[in-house]
C-alpha cells in the first residue's frame, strides 16, 4: 500500500534530518501494511517473494500469537537492498511512524557503508523471487512433499557456512588428475652428460630425501579435503551425489545464508547505530512537545532488557554513545591508558570533539566481535552494571555468576563468535576409505546439544547418501557420534585418534 500524503511529508522531513546529520543511504521505499501483513513479511525474513516452505508458516504463527497475547510487537522491518524497502504498520501513531522512519535511515546507512555488507547482493529482492520461481517449478515437477523434505535437510545445516569468508563464496574448480608424466613420486634430477659426476651432482642421500618429501606431498594431496573445510554446504554441494534440482535447492539455501550472515555478525552494531540515530533525530529535530511522552514510551519499550538476555538495541546504542563521549573528551591513546588515578580519569576532558567522526569510522569497519573487543571497556561495564550469568544446575535457575570485567567480556565475545554456534569443519570426505563423511567439532567452549547433533547428522546423511559422523566431546571425553542411515552410535576414541576430537 502506498503512503498517504501525511506520511509522505513525514518521510521527506525525516530524510532531510538524516541527510543533514551526514547519513549516506540508498533510496528508501516505505510500504504501509497491516499488523498481519507485517507478520507475514517478517516470517519470510523481510522478503514476501521468498520460496514457500512450512518453516515460514510456523514463524508467522509464532509472530501472530506473540502479538495477539501482547508479548511482542514489530515496530519496523527493513531489508538490505538498493533501493531499501521498509514497512510501516498502518495502526502506528504519527510519533511511532517518525521513530520508525528515523530508525530505518540508520539501518540503511549501515547496510550501505559497513564493510561486512559490501559483498552482499543489492538486488536480493529480485534474486529471492527468482529462487522462489525455481523452487515452485521443482515442486510442480517432483511434488511438494519431496522438495520440502529436501529443503528441511538443507535448512537444518544452513548455518554451516564459513563466516570468515563472506567475500569468497566459491572455490576454484578442483584440479584435474595428474598425468603419468607428472607423477609426483618421480624425483627431478640435475642433468649431466658425464656419468662419473652423477653420484656427486645427484647423491643417493639427496634422492632418497627428495623421494620422502614427494611422498609426503602425495599423501597430503590424497586427503579429501586437503585441509579442513569450514563451508560444509559448499563441500556437500561439490561432492555429494545430488540430482541437479537438489544441487540448485542447496545452492539457493547457501546463497541466502551468506546474504543474511552479515546481519548476524553485526546485530548489536546495526541495531545500536539505528537506535542512536532515531534517538538523535527525534530528540533534537523531529519531536513536537505533545509527542515527547509517546516517544519516551516507545523508546523505553525498545530499550528494555529482559532477565537473562542481551538487548542489542540497548547495548549497541550505549556503546556508540560511550565511544562518542570518549573521543570528544580525548579519553584514548597512550596517555589515557597509563592514567590509573580514578579522579583524574573522571575529570579528563581535552575537548577534542572527535566523537562524531569516530563513530562513523567504527560503523564502517567493525563487526560485533571487533566492536565489543575493542571498545567495551571496564569503565563502560561498570557504568552499565554488566555481569555474566549462567544456569545453576542445582536449582535449575539462571543466576549471576560474576561481575569481573574480563569474564564478562570473554563470555560475551564467545557468545558472538560464529553466532554462538559450535564450530564445525569437514575433515574427511572418505573416512576410513568407506566414502563416509567425518566432521570435526572444535571444542572452544560451545558444546553440541546432543539431540540436535543427532538430528543434524541424519539430515546430513540425507544429503551425503552415506554414513556421517562427527568427532566431538561427550562428558569431556573425545567421542565420535555416527549415523549410518538407520541408527546412531557413539564410540569413545583414545590415543592418537583422540586428537581428532580435541
Amino acid at each position: 500500500m502506498t503512503l498517504p500524503p501525511h506520511l509522505v511529508e513525514l518521510h521527506s522531513e525525516i530524510r532531510g534530518y538524516a541527510e543533514a546529520f551526514g547519513l549516506d543511504c540508498f533510496d528508501i521505499v516505505f510500504e504501509l501494511v497491516t499488523v498481519d501483513q507485517m507478520n507475514m513479511v517478517a516470517a519470510y525474513g523481510g522478503f514476501p517473494t521468498r520460496y514457500p516452505h512450512w518453516r515460514f508458516g510456523m514463524e508467522y504463527e509464532q509472530l501472530s500469537k506473540s502479538h495477539e497475547y501482547g508479548l511482542s510487537k514489530i515496530y519496523e522491518l527493513v531489508i538490505n537492498n538498493d533501493p531499501c524497502y521498509a514497512y510501516l504498520i498502518d495502526s502506528n501513531s504519527v510519533t511511532e511512524q517518525k521513530l520508525v522512519m528515523a530508525h530505518v535511515y540508520g539501518h540503511c546507512d549501515f547496510f550501505k557503508n559497513n564493510y561486512y555488507f559490501a559483498g552482499t547482493s543489492r538486488r536480493m529482492l529480485d534474486r529471492m523471487a527468482n529462487h522462489a520461481s525455481r523452487v515452485r517449478r521443482y515442486m510442480d515437477r517432483y511434488g511438494v512433499d519431496v522438495v520440502e523434505s529436501f529443503l528441511d535437510a538443507c535448512l537444518s545445516i544452513e548455518n554451516l557456512i564459513d563466516q570468515r569468508a563472506l567475500f569468497e563464496k566459491r572455490k576454484r574448480p578442483r584440479a584435474p588428475a595428474l598425468q603419468p608424466e607428472d607423477d609426483p613420486r618421480t624425483v627431478r634430477l640435475i642433468p649431466t652428460d658425464r656419468s662419473y659426476l652423477r653420484g656427486y651432482i645427484n647423491p643417493t642421500e639427496f634422492i632418497e630425501a627428495e623421494k620422502k618429501k614427494l611422498e609426503i606431498e602425495r599423501q597430503k594431496k590424497k586427503r579429501f579435503p586437503e585441509h579442513a573445510q569450514r563451508d560444509v554446504l559448499l563441500f556437500i554441494l561439490e561432492n555429494a551425489p545430488l540430482e541437479l534440482w537438489e544441487q540448485d535447492c542447496l545452492d539457493i539455501v547457501r546463497e541466502e545464508a551468506y546474504y543474511f550472515a552479515p546481519q548476524g555478525q553485526t546485530k548489536i552494531m546495526n541495531e545500536g547505530w539505528a537506535s542512536y540515530w532515531h534517538s538523535r533525530i527525534m530528540t533534537t529535530r523531529a519531536l513536537k512537545d505533545s509527542e515527547v511522552v509517546d516517544y519516551a514510551e516507545s523508546h523505553a519499550a525498545t530499550m528494555g532488557v529482559q532477565p537473562g538476555r542481551i538487548n542489542p538495541y540497548k547495548l549497541g546504542l550505549e556503546l556508540f554513545k560511550h565511544i562518542e563521549d570518549r573521543w570528544n573528551k580525548g579519553q584514548f591513546g597512550k596517555e589515557w591508558d597509563e592514567a590509573d588515578d580514578f579522579s583524574v580519569r573522571q575529570r579528563w576532558d581535552k575537548q577534542l570533539g572527535l566523537g562524531r567522526q569516530k563513530i562513523f569510522d567504527v560503523r564502517k569497519l567493525h563487526n560485533d566481535v571487533t566492536f565489543i573487543d575493542e571498545f567495551l571497556t571496564e569503565d563502560f561495564a561498570r557504568e552499565q552494571k554488566l555481569f555474566s550469568y549462567g544456569l545453576n544446575r542445582n536449582t535449575n535457575n539462571w543466576e549471576i555468576q560474576s561481575r569481573e570485567f574480563k569474564e564478562i567480556k570473554s563470555k560475551l565475545l564467545r557468545s558472538l563468535t560464529n553466532f554462538g554456534n559450535p564450530i564445525i569443519d569437514v575433515v574427511d570426505g572418505n573416512w576410513e576409505n568407506r566414502g563416509e563423511l567425518l566432521l570435526l567439532h572444535t571444542h572452544d567452549g560451545v558444546d553440541l546439544q546432543h539431540d540436535w547433533a543427532c538430528d543434524t547428522l541424519a539430515n546430513l546423511n540425507r544429503l551425503w547418501r552415506r554414513p556421517v559422523a562427527i568427532a566431538t566431546r561427550v562428558d569431556e571425553k573425545p567421542t565420535i557420534i555416527r549415523f549410518d542411515g538407520k541408527d546412531h552410535s557413539e564410540k569413545a576414541i583414545a590415543g592418537a585418534g583422540a586428537a581428532i576430537a580435541v
